[in-house]
């Protein structure tokens, strides 16, 4: 018999689905939140006298606080992964523990 045990696959993903519904409302803020900086350092930017957008928009992406907010989106969208893909495993650990009863089902049957 397998060691598959549903019941606390199903457990993890009931434990879990507030943990990863958090990480994913972390990356959506955090992908917004990137726009706002953008806004604020071209704002910053003009005021330096950069006049065009693209001027402004270049000082905008290269600032230490866009540079450090890609790294806090990138360090979100880990975590948010890493979660989805943890629930991706404990459904498919069901999937295998059902594949699995039932073909020790099917073996029952012809032996008897």
């Amino acid at each position: 018999m397998s060691d598959i045990d549903p019941q606390a696959a199903v457990d993890y993903m009931v434990a879990k689905a507030g943990e990863y519904a958090q990480a994913e409302a972390n990356k959506v803020y955090m992908e917004e939140m990137r726009k706002t900086i953008k806004a604020e350092q071209m704002i910053e930017a003009e005021g330096l006298g950069h006049k065009t957008a693209a001027m402004q928009e270049r000082e905008a992406y290269a600032s230490k606080k866009y540079k450090h907010h890609l790294e806090l989106l990138k360090t979100a969208v880990e975590e948010r992964e890493r979660l989805r893909w943890m629930l991706i495993a404990a459904q498919a650990r069901i999937e295998v523990w059902r594949s699995q009863n039932a073909s020790n089902r099917n073996i029952e049957r012809a032996t008897l």
